[in-house]
Formats: C-alpha cells, sequence, structure tokens
C-alpha cells in the first residue's frame, strides 16, 4: 500500500503539478487569478510532501531497501543524533533472518514505539536496542537506564501507544515481558517464532 501511495498518487500529484506549471506561463490571469493559482501549487507541493510522509511512515524506505536490522539500526542512528538519548543498536544473527515485510514492519513499530516511551517517559540518558534471532525464534530488547515504574500499571493504562505496542506483539503471535522498578530503569524483552 505504501508503494502503491508512494509511487501511484505521488507520480500523479508530481505529473499534475508539472503540468500546472506549464500552463501557468501559457495563461494569461488577473492577478487575483495569479495569487489564487500560486495558492492551489502551494497547496500541491504540500499534498505531495504530506503523501510522501505518511508512504515513509507506513513502510521507511530503509526497510524496504536494505530489512529490518538495517532500518532498526539508521532509526537509533538518528536518535543519537537528536541528542534525546543515546541508543546502543546490537544485531544477532539478523544476516541469516528471512522476514516477511508485515512481521518487519510490525517489528519496526514495536521498537520505534517502545523508544519513542522511553524518550517521552523515562527521563533515560541510554538505552540498549538488541535483536536476536536464534533457532526460529526473533528476540528483541529494549531496555533503557530511566526513572522505571510499577509495570502493574501498564494494565490500567489508557496510553494508545502502549496498546498498538501490545496489539502488534498479539499480532505476531509473540510474548512480551517487563520488567522495570521505580528509579532502577526498564527493560522490555519480546519474544516472536518465526
Amino acid at each position: 500500500m505504501a508503494k502503491d501511495l508512494h509511487d501511484g498518487l505521488g507520480g500523479m500529484l508530481s505529473g499534475l503539478k508539472h503540468s500546472f506549471g506549464h500552463m501557468q506561463g501559457n495563461l494569461v490571469m488577473t492577478p487575483e487569478n495569479a495569487r489564487a493559482f500560486n495558492r492551489s501549487m502551494d497547496m500541491l507541493d504540500s499534498s505531495i510532501k504530506e503523501m510522501r510522509r505518511v508512504a515513509h511512515n507506513m513502510m521507511p524506505e530503509a526497510l524496504v531497501k536494505f530489512g529490518l536490522d538495517t532500518a532498526l539500526k539508521d532509526f537509533c542512528a538518528d536518535i543519537n543524533l537528536t541528542g534525546a538519548l543515546q541508543v546502543d543498536y546490537q544485531s544477532i544473527g539478523m544476516e541469516t533472518a528471512n522476514l516477511n515485510n508485515t512481521t518487519a514492519i510490525t517489528i519496526f513499530r514495536i521498537v520505534q514505539e517502545l523508544l519513542n516511551n522511553t524518550m517521552k517517559h523515562a527521563s533515560a540518558n541510554t538505552a540498549i536496542v538488541q535483536l536476536a534471532k536464534s533457532d526460529g525464534i526473533i528476540t528483541v530488547t529494549v531496555e533503557d537506564d530511566g526513572k522505571g515504574f510499577n509495570p502493574d500499571l501498564l494494565t490500567e493504562t489508557r496510553g494508545i501507544g502502549w496498546a498498538n505496542i501490545k496489539n502488534r506483539v498479539d499480532f505476531l503471535k509473540g510474548k512480551i515481558d517487563v520488567k522495570s522498578e521505580p528509579e532502577k530503569g526498564t527493560s522490555v524483552l519480546i519474544e516472536f517464532k518465526i
């Protein structure tokens, strides 16, 4: 769907922009119509950018081109560049992992949401993301040195982030284990069969 959105709709919108740009030089317009035309061209530009952003969020380009391992490595490196959190990414045995796109994007989104939660709520300085494959099992570990919390509170949370993580783990028929204590950081371990 992301590829169709980017290539199909994106191509049509870009073609439309090119056609309108070419027509603009051949039209005689009142100043008011010229302003309206320019506003419309700006809106078309904004629509193209928004469509690309949505397509990228649905299926990050690095994930499509290079796979889950590289996409997560790049994502963690991007977080490091912001200075918001220092993330150490570790990969074990993933060079032999053959994941379908649905599984890869689901795991990517889980890690993305866990790190977003860390940055938003944990007041952490460092985190570790580890992706490992062994004997038909993918293990995802995300740990931080933040302020921690009582994991029992997760059953009462109404936040959409945790619900999304849980739904994605359930979708892949995985298991999730959260260990945390106040002032002792958080460790999330997730396992999936592949």
